[in-house]
């Protein structure tokens, strides 16, 4: 009877070992609804090409990818406090530089630009915003920069929000806004949805996109070391992983 105990015992200690591993091994990835980077598809499943990239990078370094949606404040508040541990997102952000790693290597870049009607001039920014409608994505955040002009009471600038970037066109081409600021892929993407051809617009920022790891998230240096490590063979071996 005690050796029974005994093998039951530790068939219990290596269960929860092997539990503990695979929990170990498993990444929470965080993304918010940026496509063709990152978005929920119809099937309500994760998708793009930023997506796919993180998939494979660490499927090759041995870890399993748990992915969830999150609005932008959220995703940032769990990267803060390592509830998630891994996004693929625009590198620099002041607000997440003491909580965050960031990946060796550069993915891609994204645009934030000012779009607006073929029919007005093109603007002096931030000065022809003046009493003037802006159209934003809800969820979305901006550099401190963006921000500040936004914000400036003294130049009445009225924020019209929605969820999405076809709702946002569609309102610009309504005119229930005189311009829309927005990220070039997403609007991209939408403009061929919605077979809307091309839209002037002034580039206000170009970002880099990297791998963002919460620093209080568990195993947070070596998970940096390990995708990086694969990234670079990847690359050494011919592939072009650049997100485009």
């Amino acid at each position: 009877m005690p050796t029974r105990c005994c093998l039951m015992f530790i068939a219990l200690l290596w269960l929860h070992a092997a539990h503990a591993a695979e929990a170990e091994r498993r990444v929470h990835v965080g993304y918010y609804e940026f496509p063709p980077y990152s978005y929920t598809d119809e099937q309500g499943l994760p998708s793009g090409s930023g997506l796919e990239l993180a998939t494979r990078l660490l499927e090759e370094a041995g870890y399993q990818a748990d992915f969830r949606s999150y609005p932008g404040a959220r995703l940032y508040s769990g990267l803060l406090d390592g509830s998630i541990a891994l996004w693929l997102g625009a590198s620099g952000k002041p607000e997440l530089a003491e909580h965050t790693l960031e990946s060796q290597h550069l993915l891609g870049d994204i645009s934030l630009n000012l779009y607006f009607r073929p029919d007005t001039p093109i603007p002096r920014i931030p000065q022809d915003l003046q009493d003037r409608g802006v159209i934003l994505i809800n969820g979305y955040s901006y550099w401190q920069g963006v921000n500040q002009w936004l914000r400036d009471p003294a130049r009445n600038i009225t924020l019209h929000r929605t969820s999405n970037h076809a709702s946002a066109l569609e309102m610009l081409q309504r005119r229930r806004g005189d311009y829309l600021l927005d990220y070039q892929a997403p609007i991209d993407q939408a403009k061929r949805t919605l077979d809307i051809g091309e839209l002037p617009f002034v580039e206000l920022q170009r970002l880099s996109l990297r791998l963002i790891y919460s620093r209080h998230a568990p195993g947070a240096e070596r998970l940096r070391e390990d995708l990086d490590r694969v990234y670079q063979q990847l690359q050494d071996a011919g592939e072009d992983l650049w997100l485009y």
